[in-house]
């Protein structure tokens, strides 16, 4: 675990020499959770919205998408239910001072006795060798069926507590597994309550006729809203999604983990209308199809896997999550939640206004039902980084030697292409520079002024050679012979 923990500082830190993220306000001391992205960041965070909005809205025929706004009549976060129960389980140690999600102490906690179902399995795994079979040393050995009997009756009662509400219960469970505060190592706790996530401010010319509006906690409303003017207005049929990308606000508890828990953050949505009934058969559809497209980046199979909620929100009726395998362990890129007619007929009810959709096939009107796909842009921005960073050894001949290698998707990169002539004399720095500008309408790519042996590969490889591009899908070399021969049309034709 320690060493997963320098691998995830050595990103952090990656990610700001190389101009992918900074702390915003860094000069004036940073402000908590908050981050700014850097000239190669925000390529890259581009490229990964670009890649999902065409996923959803060029690759379906029922899929459309909208820009809604930030401030929202305040009586939509009233129907939707985020002013009454958009609230975290908040404790704070009295020691340190510092202050914690009751319900994520617990799920840390859970995930120890993972650790060491894990570690009992890898030490069996080196002693027996190619003869072991790890199947059945989970269902067998006694020290892993007591680990996974602990952790099983730890999550029951977890999950009851958080269905129930239970205040009381969780902050017993934090008491009775001894959990300690990692800043001060003492167990002296207040009590857990309730804390409400979203930030308020005013709208309006004067402080008397200001009215209340909050900056939205999620982007997922403003498609509800705008639900039947797209319908109406696009002739969409049952079943039909409506894509958005937006930023979003929340007065987290605990924003941790640099940009994988934030307070300004933004979402990539897709809330997908079907015929009542039909909601759960859609809701296993949308699961398959948006694990594919997450294992379609190369990450590994291995890297994923699913995790369905033990509570429910309060608009659902199946939610799961997709997880990725972070330097921190298992945590979630993508929520999958079958919403039910929750969030219309609410809407419906508080605005006074009828939203149903009119079914020609069966001639009736009904509320639809909602399948929500909702990905964190910088979750995933996280996600990429973390799997794409590798360091290479290069040593030989009793010589130390290693270079950073960021093996980013081709599609997500920002530098497609680098275009690096062989020597920096004859004229080839201005050929390549030539070269470099017919190809700029089709891709980014980035020039050098020379390249040494062992740099050119279809990787993406930082280090002092070509420490000015922040990635490569392609590295071309060029000479002046090819040049000469060929002329610079047909060499970059050659290219393409």
């Amino acid at each position: 675990m320690a060493k997963q923990e320098d691998v995830f500082k050595t990103i952090v830190a990656h990610a700001k020499e190389y101009g992918f993220v900074f702390q915003s306000s860094e000069i004036y001391d940073g402000l908590s959770a908050v981050y700014d992205y850097g000239q190669n960041g925000v390529e890259l965070k581009n490229n990964i919205k670009r890649y999902w909005w065409e996923a959803m809205t060029m690759l379906n025929d029922n899929i459309v998408g909208i820009d809604s706004a930030i401030f929202m009549h305040p009586t939509i976060w009233k129907a939707s239910g985020h002013v009454d129960a958009f609230n975290d389980p908040l404790i704070d140690n009295k020691d340190s001072k510092k202050r914690y999600r009751a319900d994520v102490l617990i799920e840390d906690e859970i995930a120890k006795f993972d650790e060491k179902i894990n570690k009992e399995v890898t030490k069996a795994a080196k002693r027996f060798g190619d003869s072991f079979d790890e199947a059945m040393f989970r269902q067998t050995n006694p020290r892993v069926l007591e680990h996974v009997r602990k952790r099983d009756e730890l999550h029951t009662r977890f999950a009851e507590a958080m269905n129930a509400n239970d205040l009381n219960e969780l902050k017993q469970i934090i008491l009775d597994y001894e959990i300690v505060d990692p800043i001060s190592g003492t167990r002296n706790w207040t009590d857990v309550r309730q804390f409400n996530l979203m930030f308020k401010t005013e709208m309006g010319s004067t402080a008397d006729g200001a009215m209340e509006v909050y900056l939205r906690p999620e982007t997922a409303q403003g498609i509800f809203v705008n639900y039947l003017n797209v319908q109406k207005t696009g002739r969409m049929r049952i079943p039909f999604g409506i894509a958005q990308i937006g930023k979003a606000f929340r007065n987290e508890i605990v924003a941790r983990q640099f940009i994988f828990r934030m307070r300004e953050f933004e979402q990539m949505e897709m809330q997908f209308f079907v015929k009542p009934g039909t909601e759960l058969d859609w809701f296993k559809k949308w699961k398959e199809i948006r694990l594919k497209w997450h294992k379609a980046l190369g990450f590994g199979d291995a890297s994923y896997r699913y995790h369905d909620h033990d509570k429910l929100a309060h608009y659902a009726n199946a939610a799961t999550d997709i997880e990725f395998l972070m330097p921190f362990g298992f945590k979630e890129v993508e929520g999958i939640h079958s919403r039910t007619d929750f969030d219309l007929s609410q809407h419906q009810q508080y605005s006074g206004k009828k939203i149903q959709y009119f079914d020609t096939e069966l001639n009736e009107s009904y509320v639809p039902y909602v399948i929500e796909t909702s990905i964190g842009v910088d979750r995933m921005f996280l996600q990429i980084m973390s799997a794409a960073y590798c360091e290479e050894d290069l040593s030989k001949d009793g010589k130390q030697d290693s270079r950073v290698v960021l093996r980013l998707p081709a599609a997500l990169a920002p530098v497609k292409m680098a275009i690096m002539p062989l020597v920096k004399k004859d004229g080839l720095p201005e050929k390549a520079q030539e070269i470099m500008n017919l190809l700029k309408g089709l891709w980014a790519t980035g020039c050098t002024k020379k390249v040494t042996e062992g740099v050119l590969a279809a990787d993406f490889i930082w280090g002092e050679d070509l420490n000015k591009i922040p990635g490569l899908a392609e590295a071309v070399k060029v000479n002046l012979d090819s040049i000469q021969e060929k002329g610079m049309l047909e060499t970059v034709k050659g290219i393409l």
